[in-house]
């Protein structure tokens, strides 16, 4: 393994303090007392204190330092002072072991008391200090010039998912958006348990996947000898408690679905699914909009939040728009009554791309989701689906081509998807029948297996019931204002990262990591943000050519440097 400069210099600290008996990694508990953040906010001139964390900044001055402190809560400046961390003869514990032997990055415990610096500085005096954790690897903190600019700050999104941990350490709004995360989860949880309904689990790896079309993960199962699938969603399982007589369950559920990846989509993210008995749709968007005002309101205090250009309000009462109606005023098209064919043709006048495998169900989903879906950018219902998207929803009591459906549409995208459920067995089994002729079609988002011990269940008697998922890490980006799912998940699925396999010093990093984030740029252009000389650049690029890593191609334009 090719250690970097710095890394090689840590590693050798890491020794000089085993030599003098000080262990890098202590077992023993350490008393922390007090948080940073509390030591702020009850601030109280020479109170003792005992606080840990991470040694974030220096500037050492002769026999004193200030440095900064960060713990879970925030940072605080502190104060070593050789004479008071060593008030005999031997100064080695400030001379040797702080001023030379720590570094940024590194775990320390300190002693001390409270102190008010002349500019009004709330900082600790450092009495004593305890290493509790050596890094042999350095943050990749920004760098801040004369004139008080960052430069090299850590914003590769790339590199921040797949080393999540440093992005938590050096950026702060990272952890922020998490925290608010948690904050959402709770809120959720306290509206739903304060109204008398069950938490729940229900089986991640299942026999059958049911509850929503989409492709699922396989795996198998030693022992039965059968194979399993990974929960797509959790409804089926949450109606069987219905009928086994709760009047109200919800779950948060992991689901995963083996289908693409991009900005809003993971293949492992978080759901929440609540069933609620002797209720329906119209009951569900009450309680659905009073949820996400609540919710915001304690995750952000107020119920307005920011969203890209847009600002979104989640207080109530939502609008509530037919998928009919909102068809007909942004294509001038009338869906109800239509057959397939009339649907398609229409389609096919809209520029819409359409195959033979699109049931009328998916050619109707298709035209909302290019004509109407852009238009909702405050919280909108959209309601009473046609029946053939809907295979395991009520038939609409008053037309029996739609189904008692809503959708909460926000800033373009669903967020909530709610039924009447339907609890007629003998419905059921044929709506499941018509959604496997559909999947014999090629629709690929139709259900492909029924689950028969379902529509058994089903058979003894579920009482009128409604229910609603909500895609949660969807829900933490619009209350965050992230664009990017990747940037609400701790740890996003990622491509295989990148193995170099050759040996690479400082420089041919750097000029690998830019070209990895370029994929194909300009050499002259390469060279000056790599910002070596003459003979590091010669020597780097050579490097990355030799053991093709990157190629340097002439064109045109001039010299281009591309990634292999």
């Amino acid at each position: 393994m090719q250690l970097s400069e710095q890394e090689q210099v840590r590693r050798e600290k890491r020794k000089q303090l085993q030599q003098k008996g000080i262990n890098p990694y202590p077992a023993d508990l350490f008393p922390v007392d007090t948080l940073t953040s509390e030591a702020k906010l009850n601030f109280e001139e020479g109170k003792k204190v005992i606080m840990a964390g991470r040694l974030m900044s220096r500037r050492i001055q002769g026999k004193a330092s200030f440095a900064e402190l960060q713990d879970s809560e925030g940072r605080i400046q502190v104060y070593f002072n050789r004479d008071e961390i060593c008030p005999g003869d031997d100064k080695e514990k400030y001379n040797d072991v702080y001023k030379k032997l720590l570094d940024i990055g590194d775990f320390i415990g300190i002693e001390g008391t409270l102190f008010m610096t002349q500019v009004g500085e709330k900082t600790v005096m450092v009495e004593d200090f305890t290493l509790l954790s050596k890094a042999l690897r350095p943050l990749p903190l920004p760098k801040v010039d004369s004139e008080g600019k960052e430069h090299d700050a850590f914003n590769d999104p790339e590199l921040r998912y797949r080393q999540r941990y440093a992005d938590l350490v050096v950026n702060q709004h990272v952890k922020d958006v998490f925290l608010k995360r948690t904050k959402l989860f709770n809120a959720m949880r306290t509206f739903f348990n304060e109204r008398g309904y069950f938490e729940v689990e229900t089986p991640v790896l299942q026999p059958l996947p049911g509850g929503a079309a989409a492709r699922p993960f396989v795996t198998h199962h030693n022992s039965l000898d059968i194979p399993l699938y990974m929960r797509i969603a959790n409804e089926l399982y949450l109606k069987r408690l219905i009928v086994g007589g709760f009047d109200g369950v919800y779950e948060f559920s992991k689901n995963f679905r083996n289908e693409g990846m991009d900005r809003t989509h993971n293949p492992e993210f978080t759901a929440m699914e609540i069933y609620v008995a002797y209720k329906d749709y119209n009951w569900m968007m009450d309680f659905c909009e009073q949820l996400l005002e609540y919710c915001a309101t304690q995750v952000n205090g107020t119920s307005e939040v920011t969203f890209g250009k847009h600002t979104v309000d989640f207080k109530a009462p939502y609008p509530r728009v037919t998928m009919a109606d909102a068809i007909k005023e942004h294509t001038g098209f009338d869906i109800l009554g239509k057959t397939e064919a009339e649907i398609r043709q229409a389609a096919l006048e809209m520029d819409i791309e359409v195959d033979d495998s699109m049931g009328k169900g998916k050619l109707i989903d298709e035209i909302f989701g290019e004509k109407c879906e852009p238009h909702f950018i405050q919280p909108t219902f959209i309601t009473d689906y046609p029946k053939e998207m809907s295979p395991l929803c009520k038939e609409h009591r008053d037309n029996p081509e739609l189904t008692e459906r809503f959708e909460l549409m926000v800033c373009g995208k669903e967020i909530a998807n709610a039924y009447s459920e339907l609890n007629d067995p003998v419905d059921q089994r044929e709506r499941f029948e018509a959604q496997l002729k559909l999947a014999d079609r090629g629709d690929d988002e139709a259900t492909q297996f029924i689950d028969y011990d379902f529509l058994r269940a089903l058979e003894y008697g579920m009482p009128p019931t409604s229910g609603m998922g909500i895609g949660m890490d969807r829900l933490v980006m619009f209350l965050t204002n992230n664009a990017s799912i990747q940037e609400v998940l701790f740890f996003p699925q990622m491509k295989p990262e990148r193995r170099v396999q050759v040996d690479l010093n400082d420089e041919e990093k750097l000029v690998f990591e830019l070209l990895k984030k370029a994929e194909r740029i300009p050499l002259g252009e390469l060279k000056e943000q790599s910002e070596l000389s003459n003979k590091k650049w010669d020597k780097s690029i050579k490097t990355l050519t030799k053991h093709k890593l990157a190629k340097v191609e002439k064109t045109e334009d001039g010299l281009f440097v591309e990634l292999q």
